[in-house]
This record gives C-alpha cells, structure tokens and sequence, in this order.
C-alpha cells in the first residue's frame, strides 16, 4: 500500500500523506481541492515526516482524498519510468511570487524527456538575463515533480541545483528515469542520456 489509512483530512487545514516511489519516500500536502506542496524523495517515510514538519509545522497526516490518490498515482507512475505529463494536476501556487508563478508555469509546459536551461525559462518570461533569479526561483519551488523543476538546467547541460535529497543524484536520477535529453545533438547513448554524469 503507497499509504495508510489516517483520519479524514479537515479540509480547510493543511493536510499531507506519505507514499513510496521507486526512488524514495515523499508526500503531498493538500488544503481544500488543491495541492500546496509536494516533499520528494527522502531516503524513508522517517526522514520526509521530519521535513515536512519543518516546512509545514500545522499540517495533519491524513487518509488522502479522490483527487490526492490520483496524484500519488501519477507521480508514482512517472518515478516508475511511465512517460506522465503532471500538469492538469490541481495544483495552488498563490502564495508563491508573482515571478516564480512565471517560472513555474514554464516549468510546467515542459514534457517529461525533454529540459529547458534557466536562461532559456528567463527568456521566455520575457526576463532576458534573470537566469540566476530562474534558479533561485525554482529552488524555491513547493510543489516538485509535479511542477518540474528537475527539467531545468544550468547552460551546456550542467545540472544546476536541486534541493530534493540526494541533491544533484536525484535529479539526475529523475532525468534518466524520463530518459531525458539535455541537448537538441544526438546522444550515443539516447536511453541513458546523464548516466556519464552520475559518476
């Protein structure tokens, strides 16, 4: 079971629930009909309860509800190696800068395989230039895999950053698993586009 039964979610509170994928424990955190954040991976349930209870201290574990279920599944799909586009998923970014809600909306039109650079995200919010503020922006990013920050990158394929745990490896990870290109060149080996980079 990706989760345990908990007690109804109250839904004008901030509720979350754990659930396993392929590369880790992570959670979800809801209020009302939308999804505020998401906490992905951590090395067990363990380690991403403390997280989340450092970010969201009044959030309440709870039995998820129709629309949090179906997200699991799709998040849990695509951590799997299923090609999942996650961005119908009811998400809520109001409390987030009105420029990193730009961001993130680049962000989300990005389908699973292919990356963007920060520079590239900056240009297309009509930002030139503020590729930096990009990467802070995306480090600041609540709601992870589902608006996928991961399918950013620093200029020449370079990773950039990445806060999940493992940092860096994980995302790489992520991108192999979406066997993912970095370039518009054609890769040697095309499945495993980063595996090089992972040593």
């Amino acid at each position: 079971m990706p989760w345990s039964p908990q007690p109804r979610y109250r839904p004008f509170m901030q509720n979350f629930c754990l659930f396993t994928t392929a590369i880790g424990a992570c959670a979800l955190v809801w209020q009302g009909e939308r999804i505020v954040a998401a906490q992905l991976p951590e090395r067990d349930e363990d380690a991403a309860r403390r997280r989340l209870g450092r970010r969201f201290p009044d959030s309440v574990e709870a039995e998820p509800p129709a629309f949090v279920r179906q997200a699991i599944a799709e998040v849990v799909a695509l951590l799997a190696g299923e090609q999942r586009d996650l961005s119908h998923l009811p998400i809520d970014l109001s409390a987030t800068p009105e420029f990193n809600r730009r961001v993130y909306a680049v962000a989300l039109a990005i389908p699973p395989g292919e990356t963007l650079t920060y520079g590239e995200v900056a240009a297309r919010i009509g930002e030139p230039g503020a590729a930096r503020a990009v990467g802070v922006a995306l480090g600041q990013n609540p709601i992870p895999i589902i608006v996928p920050c991961h399918r950013v990158l620093a200029a020449g394929g370079k990773t950039g950053g990445f806060s999940a745990d493992g940092g860096v490896e994980t995302k790489l990870r992520i991108l192999t698993i979406e066997k993912a290109r970095t370039s518009a060149e054609p890769a040697l080996f095309g499945d495993l586009p980063l595996q090089a980079r992972l040593r």
